[in-house]
């Protein structure tokens, strides 16, 4: 079955909605304002954006069987729940009956930021990754970071301290139209309406623990080595054509 929307026009989508409707809104832009209701688990695994390269293609940073069990697994089950709990607050606004609508809600933001951010990550690297990156990226980093030494000493430090699980997120903050760069806890937690997200490191255990164990530190070192910076200047890029 042919998937319902491209891993292109999921992103578009994302960044279109950022500064309009918050992340809420982002989401519901990203995977379109309508479902069929109470979508088969078939329907639901078709949703999930394959992986850009094979399983073993950002080998030795991430060992194959990390990203088998990370995309297949963790990825497939914030879809799965992303989806229900649309349908659940479908079945709700038909009914009328609002009483879970804050346990829905809370799913949504749960599951909806999992899903976003899996797809950007999958995204953010490539096995011809690492380096620097160049032209528009790096003069954004020099006017907002103090340059890329500045700006990976940040990201690094701030990714490797998030409490417990979560992610850190270098972002396009629109209000201002700067780099900023951001811890979330979960996935949801301590973040900024309104920002357009460029790179995000996933540092959930189940990103790394197969391969580095308690050694955090060390995979996110390692991130480096295999970031796509074309793609992040690419959505420097279209974060720019929206404050235009």
């Amino acid at each position: 079955m042919q998937n319902p929307f491209t891993r292109r026009e999921m992103m578009k989508g994302v960044g279109a909605a950022a500064m309009a409707a918050g992340f809420g809104g982002m989401l519901a832009e990203a995977h379109g304002a309508t479902m069929e209701k109470g979508p088969s688990i078939e329907k639901i695994e078709d949703r999930l954006p394959p992986l850009p390269y094979p399983y073993d293609a950002l080998e030795p940073y991430i060992d194959k069987e990390t990203l088998i069990l990370h995309h297949d697994k963790h990825h497939l089950g914030y879809v799965k729940g992303f989806y229900s709990a649309l349908d659940k607050l479908e079945n709700a606004r038909a009914s009328g009956d609002f009483e879970l609508v804050k346990h829905w809600s809370r799913e949504i933001a749960f599951h909806g930021s999992g899903h976003v951010l899996h797809t950007l990550y999958w995204d953010n690297m490539s096995p011809n990754g690492g380096g620097q990156p160049a032209g528009d990226l790096l003069a954004a980093m020099n006017k907002n970071m103090g340059g890329f030494e500045k700006f990976k000493q940040h990201f690094a430090a701030a990714t490797k301290a998030v409490e417990a699980s979560g992610w850190g997120i270098l972002a396009m903050e629109l209000y201002r139209g700067n780099l900023t760069i951001l811890q979330a806890e979960k996935h949801q937690d301590l973040t900024i309406w309104g920002v357009f997200p460029l790179l995000v490191c996933d540092v959930w255990e189940h990103a790394y623990y197969l391969k580095y164990q308690n050694r955090r530190g060390e995979y996110v070192d390692n991130f480096f080595k295999i970031i796509n910076w074309h793609e992040v200047e690419n959505r420097l890029k279209a974060a720019r054509k929206i404050l235009t």
